[in-house]
């Protein structure tokens, strides 16, 4: 007896093979693509030419990101946040761009995050000590229910330095998701002036700390100087 040979694909067939199996590659790499190149994409884009300075000041930094501002994530490339919409306490609509001409800390946070309510007594010192003109913490609430609450705990916790700014749609959150900037709760992003990236952290900082008030201070420089 003779051993049986597997029987060769015909040629025809093995065409079409090769096409469907080039075709599933494809999607397949165009799903990775979705699912991690957008972000990759938005970061890695040139960007708005105003951001250059924010990105060259976030090198600048780099040496002062240490101690328990390790975390942050310096700007690496122009980015210039979306015009972010929420309230004051009186209701008042407000923009990002009401505070283009200061550097501000955003800070996103929520009365049932519990690392965001320990974090909060932090970002009240931080804007006692250096809010002014030139620098605001803007923490911006975003629970969706009992619009009261943000304030209720402002007052309970005697946290009088920051100002009361809410977003009870949460959108805040899911624009700065969409940029790659909030991956969870608390997301702080420092802005420069022009309302530019120059460095974000997802997670709570002791933001009244030597490292950190020594680190906005640096990122202050250049406002008080006037330069470009």
């Amino acid at each position: 007896m003779t051993e049986s040979q597997p029987n060769p694909v015909p040629p025809r067939r093995a065409g079409r093979l090769t096409i469907l199996l080039a075709t599933m590659a494809v999607l397949v790499v165009a799903g990775a693509a979705g699912i991690y190149g957008i972000g990759g994409l938005q970061r890695n884009a040139g960007g708005d030419p105003v951001c250059r300075p924010a990105v060259a000041l976030a090198q600048q930094l780099k040496p002062l990101v240490r101690g328990e501002v390790a975390a942050l994530t310096p700007a690496a490339a122009p980015l210039r946040l979306p015009d972010l919409t929420f309230s004051d306490d009186t209701g008042q609509a407000k923009k990002l761009s009401d505070f283009r001409g200061r550097t501000v800390l955003v800070n996103l946070w929520a009365t049932w995050c519990v690392p965001c309510r320990k974090e909060m007594p932090a970002l009240d010192n931080l804007q006692a000590k250096l809010g002014s003109p030139d620098f605001e913490v803007v923490a911006i609430n975003i629970d969706t229910r009992d619009p009261a609450k943000p304030k209720k705990f402002l007052d309970d916790e005697k946290l009088t330095h920051l100002s009361v700014f809410t977003d009870a749609s949460a959108k805040v959150f899911q624009d700065l998701k969409a940029v790659g900037r909030a991956l969870g709760m608390p997301t702080s992003v420092l802005i420069d002036r022009e309302g530019c990236e120059v460095a974000t952290i997802n997670g709570p900082t002791e933001w009244d700390s030597n490292d950190a008030t020594t680190l906005i201070k640096a990122a202050l420089k250049p406002l008080a100087a006037g330069s470009k």
